[in-house]
């Protein structure tokens, strides 16, 4: 089969692999409908986090089930499924709790000896425990798939920020980064109930979507002067629940600075580069709370797909460009490049 790997910084290839095939009883193989490159993809490809020559790469998919093992008991072949971004047993303590990210015996697609999800099939560890059987029907319709696609990682991670970031009904929310994970924390943050959101971004491609999936204001700034700027919004105070879906030493001084006294930051941006800096003094005078992470995905789907499904939201417009198995490389440059803000891939 073909799939996606890495084999040096700036140098993504689409190769012939060894099948996907079921290796243990709880696995299943998954025949992959859609899958798409993820802004976290972008640093490995940068070299700013290390990958082994030739191994695969990318962690979002969606598909219909080709095999299973023989201690399955929760899918067949042909069901269509989602795969949050990190597979998990569904039986320890973690799992149980929702922190399906911690669980013991999980992992991350792509990462080395396991299959990514930019390829004609993946391997599933712990299908019962992993996978989220979806709609027959939604394989029709290609908008409402590429809208299931978020859930697996983009859709549900803005969802854990504004969870963090303790969003409710009446609120005023700030969010920090104008790519996928950000515009989807404006759409979960609307789904919340929040009465204002301001979108941070100097894109107006991406601002557009912001306010298409509700942000009520837009600061193209960055920096002191976005602080400023929205604390002039805000009356001086600064928003009750800020997003930070960035990941950078700025973004996150950006968070702190925006956010009201008492309020929550809710980080989702991996980081990256340079430390935080984060001066947690600043944060325990002004009583702001700090919560977020990796996102159990897996824990979310279940909240979320409903929505989906019925069109309460739609988190489709965030893949702006499409391309085939073999485009992906090419689809790599564009997203490093900023030409495109998430790119789909149809196998």
């Amino acid at each position: 089969m073909r799939a996606t790997v890495i084999r040096a910084p700036h140098d993504i290839r689409v190769e012939e692999v060894a099948d996907a095939v079921v290796r243990e009883p709880a696995d299943a193989v998954v025949r992959v409908l859609r899958a798409c490159i993820c802004g976290s993809d972008l640093w490995a490809y940068r070299g700013e986090s290390a990958r082994q020559p030739g191994q695969r790469i990318g962690h979002e998919f969606l598909g219909v089930v080709e095999g299973t093992g023989a201690d399955v008991t929760g899918f067949a072949p042909g069901d269509l499924v989602v795969a949050p971004f990190v597979w998990s047993d569904g039986t320890c303590e973690y799992c149980a709790e929702g922190l399906q990210t911690s669980c013991p015996r999980g992992g991350f697609w792509g990462s080395a000896g396991s299959d990514g999800g930019q390829g004609e099939a993946v391997r599933v560890p712990f299908a019962d425990g992993t996978l989220v059987k979806l709609p027959a029907d939604a394989a029709s319709d290609d908008r409402l798939l590429t809208g299931l696609l978020a859930l697996s990682d983009v859709l549900g991670t803005g969802h854990h920020a504004a969870v963090g970031a303790g969003v409710a009904p009446g609120s005023t929310v700030a969010v920090v980064g104008d790519g996928a994970v950000g515009l989807c924390g404006v759409l979960a943050a609307r789904r919340l109930g929040a009465d204002r959101i301001i979108a941070l971004g100097r894109h107006t491609a991406r601002t557009d979507i912001a306010r298409l999936f509700g942000a009520t204001d837009v600061v193209a700034a960055r920096g002191e002067e976005a602080v400023a700027a929205v604390r002039e919004m805000t009356g001086g105070h600064g928003a009750q629940a800020v997003i930070e879906a960035v990941g950078t030493e700025q973004s996150m001084r950006t968070a702190v600075g925006i956010a009201r006294d008492g309020g929550a930051i809710g980080y989702v941006g991996v980081p990256h580069g340079s430390g935080t800096g984060l001066d947690l003094s600043v944060m325990f005078d002004r009583n702001i709370a700090l919560r977020g992470g990796v996102a159990p995905v897996r824990a979310y789907i279940p909240e979320l797909l409903p929505d989906v499904l019925d069109g309460t939201i739609d988190p489709s417009p965030v893949f702006d460009l499409a391309v085939p198995l073999g485009g992906v490389p090419g689809g790599y440059k564009a997203m490093d490049e900023r030409t495109a803000l998430k790119v789909l891939v149809t196998p």
